[in-house]
């Protein structure tokens, strides 16, 4: 697709090949490694923890969900444990609690980052304290390719003993206080799908500072089969192992993280130019001690400023061929959790997420666009905004 044609589709995230996978995939099918796991299994682990630095291990995996079950199940979570989760995520994040029998506790967002409020987080510890609860973890999202204000959550956390999983699915190449992402859980969860700012088609990868997790997690996501001659299980395992064939895709897209990082921040830095000045538009915020990635721009539109809905802006880019979405639905709000308590931000208002999810949507930010697709959508979303108003 080449989005410099004026009347080509915009997709919100399309796979950016470079050209660099080629060479590890036909390794693979020169050495004949097409079987599950091999050497770029080991290369992609082995190269991702040089990436995020320090003492880190790693277990590639079919996909980020996959790393996330796994990762709960490491940290013991058993059915009717509670699990604290942020609520503004997609539904990967918190399916994993469900299909273990635990009951999920959602936070609400922070103005500051759009991430799990610390504030929110304080009194669900307090709360669940004083009924002598204490959750068997805590899943944070780094939303959008921006870190949680771990500075804030890890000792809230590390008070009550709580450990956390650092969902960053959707984050890696984004570092906060200094420290990457997917460094501040005890285990942390990475997505290479296809709209993911790197990718190997479809994967994940757990990473973990105790070695022993991941040792863990490759006996669990290799069907748990027991040292001996035959095939001996003594407990079940899973089929979660990412392949060889996808691993060096992910290899070859590894080595472009920091291009891919710098180009969707300058499309960012387009988008937030052109718009941030219409009335009723709002970018998704980036505190002082953030670096995100812009893995999306996401921003809101207040209807009462704007004159335009968020759907009405969906519609009218989408009529130009270009697509986006809104943002994520909390899970507060979903019919699969209904009925799972909820801590809000603010107790005397509505949870910050719930207003994001009303107003928020996603525009097209592939690393691989042109600035003349970007403007392209920025003209479309101008004229939209422009002429709502107008029959206002």
């Amino acid at each position: 697709m080449n989005t410099n044609d004026h009347d080509a589709p915009i997709l919100l995230s399309p796979p950016h090949i470079t050209g660099e996978e080629r060479r590890f995939v036909e390794d693979a099918f020169r050495t004949n490694w097409i079987a599950p796991l091999g050497p770029n299994v080991d290369g992609f682990e082995r190269e991702m923890c040089a990436h995020l630095g320090g003492s880190i291990s790693a277990c590639a995996t079919s996909s980020g969900t996959a790393a996330i079950h796994l990762g709960l199940i490491l940290l013991g979570v058993m059915p009717g444990d509670a699990v604290l989760c942020s609520s503004f995520t997609f539904v990967a994040t918190a399916n994993p609690i469900h299909q273990l029998g635990a009951n999920p506790i959602f936070i609400d967002s922070e103005p500051e980052s759009w991430n799990m409020s610390p504030r929110a987080l304080a009194r669900a510890l307090d709360a669940l304290a004083r009924e002598g609860r204490t959750p068997r973890a805590c899943v944070t999202v780094d939303l959008y390719g921006q870190c949680c204000d771990y500075a804030a959550i890890a000792p809230l956390c590390a008070k009550h003993g709580v450990p956390i999983l650092e969902d960053a699915a959707e984050a890696l190449g984004a570092h906060a206080h200094g420290r990457p992402c997917g460094t501040f859980g005890a285990i942390a969860a990475f997505s290479f799908n296809g709209n993911k700012i790197i990718t190997t088609s479809g994967g994940g990868m757990l990473v973990a500072h105790d070695a022993r997790h991941c040792e863990r997690a490759r006996f669990l996501a290799t069907q748990a089969r027991d040292p001996a001659p035959h095939y001996e299980h003594s407990v079940a395992g899973f089929n979660y192992r990412l392949s060889n064939i996808c691993a060096g895709v992910g290899r070859g897209q590894l080595l472009a993280i920091d291009d891919r990082v710098a180009r969707r921040r300058a499309i960012f830095a387009r988008y937030q130019a052109a718009l941030a000045s219409m009335p009723g538009v709002r970018f998704m915020p980036e505190p002082s001690w953030s670096h995100a990635t812009r893995w999306l721009t996401v921003l809101t539109v207040d209807p009462a400023l704007a004159g335009c809905t968020r759907d009405e802006l969906i519609a009218a880019l989408a009529a130009d061929r270009i697509e986006s979405r809104p943002a994520w639905k909390p899970m507060h709000m979903q019919p699969l959790f209904e009925g799972a308590p909820m801590f809000a931000h603010d107790p005397s208002a509505a949870p910050v997420c719930e207003q994001l999810f009303e107003q928020g949507i996603c525009l097209p930010s592939g690393s691989s666009m042109s600035f003349d697709a970007v403007d392209r959508v920025i003209r479309t979303a101008t004229r939209a905004l422009a002429r709502t108003r107008a029959l206002a």
